[in-house]
């Protein structure tokens, strides 16, 4: 368990220095795990991997309003998702 934490924070450090794959690597753990919350974090951070992996799951559940969110916080294609949903 050390290691992942270890891990993450190793990743965290490398996406603060802009590495953008790193970033790409903590969503897609924060994304296995569930953990809506960090995906969130990341995509206001600008991760666009994040906001990806947030409209796909908000698309899934038809979750209008997340769908919403997720545009507003600069990912265009969540937009495009919820355009889509609410013309049916």
């Amino acid at each position: 368990m050390e290691n992942t934490n270890t891990d993450r924070e190793t990743l965290r450090e490398l996406a603060d220095e802009g590495n953008e794959t790193a970033w790409n690597r903590l969503a897609d753990l924060a994304d296995a795990a569930g953990d809506l919350e960090e995906l969130s974090e990341l995509l206001d951070e600008g991760c666009t991997h994040a906001g990806y992996l947030l409209t796909r799951r908000a698309a899934a559940v038809g979750d209008l309003r997340q769908l919403q969110r997720i545009s507003d916080a600069g990912y265009d294609e969540a937009g495009s998702e919820l355009e889509r949903l609410l013309k049916g």
